[in-house]
């Protein structure tokens, strides 16, 4: 009789220092999903010219009320870091000088997919809910829509819509930043 394969689930503190020893290297695209080190799908074209897109209306429309940041790490708990493609943050700078942004300083959450977008809707979707963070937007560019969820409750959204065409989005905690979903759809 064989030995079922055990899995380590890392915690954060455990996958940086792997980055540390040099286990990844800078440019590696990994994630740390429920523990597991996950790597990310390539970036297409596609998907990098609409990260380009909500990063240059998103830094215009919001001003100094949040702060917009691309691809970079969010700490959601003891066994969670990932890189959402655009997170909108609370101000300052200043208090991410020591450490990732965590639920608390997070205003919204954009994940932009292509190939992707049923591991993002089963898999980052309720991770962000279980985390608290109030509002994450899917870019499901194949189906040229934006779904949104907002309210987190008991690992899901109590609220969730989808947008397209002509219609503009506003982020629930940036009610004068509203975004045309064709800017961002292209």
């Amino acid at each position: 009789m064989s030995t079922p394969l055990r899995t380590h689930n890392f915690t954060v503190d455990e996958y940086h220092r792997m980055g540390e020893a040099g286990v990844f290297r800078e440019d590696d695209r990994v994630e740390l999903i429920d523990g597991q080190v996950v790597e990310m799908t390539p970036i297409g074209p596609r998907h990098a010219v609409c990260v380009d897109r909500l990063n240059s209306r998103l830094s215009r429309l919001v001003g100094d009320g949040a702060i917009v940041r691309v691809q970079s790490p969010v700490v959601l708990g003891q066994r969670a870091e990932p890189e959402p493609d655009v997170t909108l943050l609370r101000p300052p700078f200043e208090r991410y000088q020591e450490a990732h942004p965590g639920p608390a300083e997070i205003m919204l959450v954009i994940e932009v997919a292509d190939t992707s977008v049923e591991h993002d809707r089963s898999i980052k979707i309720p991770l962000y809910a279980r985390a608290g963070v109030p509002e994450v937007w899917l870019v499901n560019l194949p189906a040229d829509r934006i779904e949104v969820y907002r309210d987190p409750a008991g690992g899901s959204y109590a609220e969730v819509t989808s947008v397209s065409g002509g219609e503009t989005l506003t982020p629930l905690l940036l009610p004068d930043a509203g975004l045309s979903v064709a800017d961002v759809l292209g």
